[in-house]
């Protein structure tokens, strides 16, 4: 079911709630794209639906992008917001149903940094967004994330983090510092980095480099690396990718 988080067109979710009584433990889905309106929601619908069929709810969020109004730091308050909801109206829509003490993370590409960002949002300084939240997931899985913002504007595909936060490092370090995951650990809760080797659109260097630096700050953190990989090919519910990182977060709401 469709439900909104807010008054803006791209304010909304599509809920999947599997059958029984429950409470259900929460998978919240952020779809990539380079953070732009060219992709939606709807390529992770079928993912979404396959982990609703092994019984777990499942919150597919939408969130403004850079070219529709998003961009700094629209797009993080939306995703913030978006998590936010389970307490209120998306719990209100499943009927009391959800377990919002087992909510988990899952994203992919620029929807895997957002994942990360919410994962760390509670480490951020007052004044950023997303400080204090109500939600606080217990597990990340991140498909071909990116998490060091300054590392991609400034070694390759600068054009969408550009995009993203109005500029270049110098041009807005502070901004970088709030939205790159990497600056925020420890955070406290496991994450999962699960990158292809032959990924040509975000470098794998990307989620190794998080991987090392949680590690090294005491958080649980794990890296699985993917041979013959694309970047794609966490996109389609019937690839080994999709297949390999569905195990991995029903192995998180499990455990």
């Amino acid at each position: 079911m469709r439900v909104s988080y807010g008054e803006g067109a791209d304010n909304f979710g599509i809920l999947h709630l599997p059958g029984g009584e429950g409470p259900h433990p929460v998978v919240v889905m952020v779809h990539g794209g380079g953070w732009l309106e060219e992709h939606d929601l709807s390529y992770f619908e079928p993912l979404s639906q396959s982990l609703a069929d092994e019984g777990v709810a499942v919150w597919n969020i939408e969130y403004r992008r850079v070219d529709g109004a998003g961009g700094w730091p629209a797009t993080l308050a939306d995703v913030d917001d978006a998590t936010e909801a389970l307490a209120v109206s998306v719990q209100e829509a499943a009927g009391g149903r959800l377990d919002l003490g087992r909510v988990h993370l899952a994203g992919h590409s620029a929807g895997g940094h957002l994942a990360a960002w919410i994962a760390g949002r509670h480490t951020l300084p007052p004044d950023a967004p997303g400080t204090q939240p109500q939600i606080r997931p217990v597990s990340a899985t991140i498909m071909a994330g990116v998490f060091d913002l300054s590392l991609a504007a400034t070694a390759g595909h600068d054009k969408f983090v550009r995009g993203l936060l109005g500029g270049m490092p110098e041009d807005h370090p502070d901004r970088y510092a709030i939205a790159s995951p990497i600056e925020h650990l420890p955070v406290g809760l496991a994450v999962t980095a699960v990158h292809g080797t032959a990924d040509r659109t975000v470098d794998p260097v990307q989620s190794r480099k998080y991987i090392e630096a949680s590690q090294a700050a005491g958080d649980p953190a794990e890296l699985r690396l993917l041979d013959g990989v694309g970047h794609g090919d966490f996109g389609n519910v019937d690839s080994p990718a999709w297949g390999a990182a569905k195990r991995i977060i029903l192995d998180h709401v499990g455990g």
